[in-house]
């Protein structure tokens, strides 16, 4: 019977503390701790997947037992230590706290925590996935962690810290493992394959260790599985053919066209990586993490490592930074992430991916925009809105600079002081300021026979005059919807008011538009010499006259018309869509006054 194949996670596990790779600060407070006689009741381990958190307090087990410890290492060949590397020491138990969660777990802990080793020295406890306990469960161990008995040590491993109560947290002395450097990664491989009697180039190592991200046992099962795919001699072709991942070349032309904008090449790359075996979520992880490339590459973080190439292809990533902009390059990643979180939940993956490269390939140098809105703020450029003429806006192709343009005079300031705006009353209101580039030149009426004013006295009583020459100016539904008003009022030196009665709707709406706004305050300003605000405020329902008791009976006279002759009806004709109208003229005698009733059919 062949003896059974042992992984080489297993095989190669670290027996010592300067075993642990990446792990020295806490190895070394370890030895020092049971070298001084300063050993804790209770050690919590945190950390990523694969760091050694186990492996660690294994390890911290045999240097408490092994009788032959010298200086805090375990001599790795005494009873005890082959015991407990193994998980076979009785002195030394290991629980998994995922299936081992329940309030009666611990109380079966609790209850054989009394009972003196058998033995060794100390009786250790390490709970594995200690943040899978219940509540009930911490509860009920919190009393046994305060107070164990003297020999009695315990030590809890978890990868989500956060998720172990306070009251536990205090009660341990809390040590946090570090993700592990891709080069002490490509290290331990290389002593790996050494051990195992394979050649593997240096580029497989680099990608084997780069893809495990910080995880020792990760990357020792990726190299399990690359030892077991390939020959005697690995090249980094095997590994991408292992992992479904593209090489470095393939990853710099697609990003390269999208550069340039050729977006018929990027779907051509992308669709001849997917042909040849790359897995599309392989790819776009390899996508966004060359895109974190190009950020650092951009940020000039020369020192940071590199996620998805070698550091042979640095110079590619710094020049391809500079020819996109750190704009553009964080609007992509975003787009790549946005997408690959999307992909998780549907079916046509590669249709996402597809839509994200065009959108990237769509997007304009951002950090010209920057400087584009800096020259505005600093009035470098005029829109045309604001001056009435034309500029260029874009930037000297090549430079990424706006051309100089004159600065913008400022607006002429009236002479005389601004006296405070009265307190409007509770049913005024007041319309706030338009923004500046919505002004535009206010239409003059065509009729030759209107006299524009240039010279108005702006003063209290001449409100009458005013709301003509407004009418005037305004020749369409807005200035029929003044002429409507009931009256207007000079408040002050810069404020005109508006009375609307109640029932006047479509007058009110009118006037109050934003683009109605500034056209009267643009033609207030020239008339009055100086800014001038409206507001508008609610007046009395205008109705028909009441009859007196006295007077006679009304004589009625109707007609039905299809055009009205009253400028207001014939707006009001357009945008109701009212067929013909019924006038009725009702004459009542006793007053001598004559009014007309409009109803629409």
């Amino acid at each position: 019977m062949e003896p059974q194949y042992t992984v080489l996670a297993r095989r190669f596990r670290p027996q010592t503390f300067s075993e642990v790779v990446g792990q020295e600060r806490v190895a070394q407070t370890l030895r020092n701790a049971i070298h001084e006689g300063r050993v804790a009741h209770a050690y919590l381990f945190t950390g990523a997947r694969g760091v050694g958190k186990t492996s660690m307090a294994r390890i911290f087990a045999k240097a408490l037992n092994c009788p032959f410890v010298k200086d805090g290492v375990p001599c790795n060949e005494c009873e005890q230590c082959r015991g407990i590397s193994v998980g076979q020491d009785v002195d030394v138990s290991e629980i998994d706290g995922a299936s081992n969660r329940g309030i009666d777990d611990i109380r079966s802990l609790r209850a054989n925590v009394n009972i003196k080793s058998m033995r060794s020295k100390y009786k250790v406890y390490i709970i594995d996935e200690v943040h899978m306990l219940t509540k009930e469960a911490f509860n009920a161990l919190l009393k046994t962690l305060e107070e164990p008995p003297p020999m009695v040590k315990f030590v809890f491993c978890t990868t989500e810290a956060n998720k172990v109560p306070d009251t536990i947290l205090s009660r341990c002395q809390r040590f946090d493992f570090g993700t592990i450097s891709t080069d002490n990664i490509t290290i331990r491989l290389r002593q790996l394959a050494e051990a195992e009697g394979f050649q593997v180039d240096e580029a497989a190592l680099e990608l084997v260790a780069r893809r495990a991200a910080g995880s020792m046992r990760d990357s020792q099962s990726l190299f399990d599985q690359l030892l077991a795919f390939g020959s005697d001699h690995i090249t980094s072709a095997d590994v991408h053919r292992l992992l479904g991942t593209a090489p470095d070349d393939r990853l710099t032309g697609l990003i390269d066209a999208l550069i340039e904008r050729r977006r018929d090449e990027a779907l051509v790359r992308l669709d001849d990586a997917l042909r040849e075996g790359v897995q599309l979520e392989a790819f776009t992880d390899q996508l966004v993490a060359y895109f974190r490339d190009l950020l650092v590459a951009a940020c000039g973080a020369g020192d940071v490592p590199l996620l998805s190439v070698g550091n042979d292809c640095r110079e590619i990533l710094r020049q391809q930074s500079q020819r996109w902009g750190l704009q553009t390059i964080a609007t992509g990643m975003q787009i790549l992430a946005e997408s690959k979180a999307r992909m998780q939940r549907v079916t046509y993956g590669r249709a996402l991916a597809e839509l994200a490269l065009v959108r990237i390939s769509l997007l304009e140098d951002l950090d010209r925009l920057d400087d584009l809105i800096a020259q505005l703020k600093g009035g470098v450029v005029v829109s045309q809105a604001a001056t009435g003429t034309p500029r260029n806006l874009s930037a000297t192709p090549g430079t990424g600079s706006l051309p100089p343009q004159p600065p913008l005079s400022p607006p002429p300031v009236s002479s005389r002081p601004s006296p405070p705006v009265p307190t409007e009353k509770k049913n005024d209101v007041v319309a706030s300021p338009a923004p500046k580039a919505l002004a535009e030149p206010v239409p003059i009426s065509n009729n030759p026979n209107t006299e524009r004013k240039t010279n108005f006295e702006w003063k209290p009583g001449c409100e009458k005059d005013l709301q003509s020459l407004i009418a005037d100016r305004l020749n369409d539904i807005a200035g029929t919807s003044v002429r409507r008003a009931s009256s207007l009022a000079i408040i002050g030196p810069n404020v005109l008011e508006f009375s609307i009665p109640i029932n006047y709707d479509v007058e009110r709406k009118t006037l109050e538009r934003p683009d109605t706004i500034v056209r009267l305050e643009s033609i207030l300003a020239e008339v009055a010499g100086q800014p001038v605000r409206v507001r508008f405020r609610s007046a009395e329902a205008v109705g028909p006259v009441s009859k007196p008791t006295a007077v006679a009976a009304p004589v009625n006279r109707a007609q039905i018309v299809d055009e009205p002759e009253d400028a207001y009806l014939q707006q009001v004709t357009g945008v109701f869509g009212v067929k013909s109208w019924k006038v009725k003229d009702v004459v009542v005698e006793a007053v001598e006054s004559d009014s007309t009733e409009v109803q629409s059919e």
